[in-house]
């Protein structure tokens, strides 16, 4: 599985993805950054102390992976079939499960680690800069507790994104599947009034097993089913 997940990278040219995670990474950073100092005001004028900085920076990482995963499952599953590539692929002989997995998982592989490395680079910024900005985050870098939830959180939003995945199949788009994304970050990441889903563990729980089925629809058949 391990060896069909990097032909995979190599083959859909993972270092685009690469420069485009780092480019997305800078872009928020500065957005960040040129924002901190008004956010922490608003913070300190609420009581909430240092936690919407925290949470502003979560919630435009979070919008910004989701899309990017969306955009990856298109590339990688939902592509594949439009271009007939995967007719060649299923031509193989591998289990059409193992191949189509290994795109799922690649999808997946790259925006986890990704998403990790971007809350860290953006929070390691906001500390290093701190004399300069006078931006204080609250932040502790060596607490477990911080990386816990920097990895709870990005293995959850990775994973939502994956409800695009059958609706692209469905409709046999990869522009739907990416529309799909968008939606998803609008519905789970914004907010009506004071009203918003953020950080509701249930929904969050319900939207991942939700994730875990829409996986499984798209892979459940693809052994005996016509190409789409």
């Amino acid at each position: 599985m391990w060896k069909l997940i990097k032909l995979e990278w190599k083959k859909n040219n993972i270092m685009k993805y690469v420069r485009n995670a780092a480019i997305v990474t800078a872009v928020l950073l500065v957005f960040v950054i040129s924002m901190a100092g008004e956010l922490e005001m608003t913070a300190s004028a609420e009581g909430n102390g240092k936690a919407l900085l925290n949470v502003t920076v979560g919630l435009f990482v979070h919008m910004s992976y989701i899309v990017f995963t969306g955009v990856m499952l298109a590339s990688f599953v939902v592509g594949a079939y439009e271009k007939k590539t995967m007719n060649l692929m299923f031509s193989y002989p591998i289990s059409r499960h193992k191949i189509l997995l290994s795109k799922v998982f690649a999808v997946w592989i790259f925006n986890f680690i990704a998403m990790v490395v971007s809350k860290s680079v953006i929070f390691g910024a906001l500390l290093l800069t701190r004399p300069l900005t006078h931006i204080t985050t609250g932040i502790r870098f060596g607490s477990l507790s911080f990386w816990m939830e920097i990895l709870v959180e990005s293995a959850a939003m990775v994973s939502i994104s994956y409800i695009s995945l059958p609706i692209g199949l469905a409709m046999k788009s990869s522009k739907a599947a990416i529309v799909a994304s968008v939606i998803i970050v609008c519905f789970t990441q914004g907010n009506i009034g004071s009203f918003t889903l953020m950080n509701n563990l249930f929904f969050y729980a319900v939207l991942f097993v939700t994730a875990i089925f829409s996986v499984y629809l798209a892979v459940r058949n693809v052994e005996v089913k016509d190409l789409l």
